[in-house]
């Protein structure tokens, strides 16, 4: 019995050490890495905390870097990119769910023929155009994307 008490003893004192460590030092270290991350300034002039967009894999993206840039689907700026896809425009402000088996095709026949680097700057053209996908064709997107993902 009494070397149980001991062990317990001992694991508490282990515990109180531990999460004093983490109080004391990396708590902070995270508090002046978030603070240091949200005043500085992006290539674009926006401030960062505008401009980071969540990533699925629960980090942080500044569009600055090729990858983010290839799978982020947020828009960072409001620039309008056409892919050969002008045509789409006549969409805008459709609902999802009210496009035809032939406008999904036309959906779907720009998305498959887009270059793999170029998907998630389509997916931010057609947000920035307020255009909305069809339910379909958004399904597909995000398989593309999650795919890309994978390979970065």
């Amino acid at each position: 019995m009494r070397g149980a008490m001991v062990i317990l003893v001992a694991m508490v004192i282990i515990g109180i050490i531990l999460y004093a460590i983490d109080v004391i030092y990396y708590r902070k270290r995270r508090q002046q890495i978030n603070t240091d991350t949200k005043t500085t300034d992006t290539d674009e002039g926006l401030p960062a905390e505008q401009a980071e967009t969540s990533v699925e894999d629960g980090g942080i993206c500044c569009g600055m870097h090729t990858v983010c840039e290839k799978t982020n689907l947020s828009p960072l700026t409001g620039e309008i990119v056409y892919y050969d896809d002008e045509e789409l425009d006549r969409y805008r402000g459709r609902d999802a769910d009210s496009y035809s088996s032939e406008e999904v095709e036309e959906f779907r026949d720009v998305l498959l023929t887009l270059l793999p680097e170029d998907v998630a700057g389509w997916s931010r053209s057609i947000q920035v155009r307020e255009i909305n996908l069809p339910t379909e064709v958004r399904d597909e997107l995000l398989m593309i994307v999650s795919e890309l993902r994978q390979t970065y």
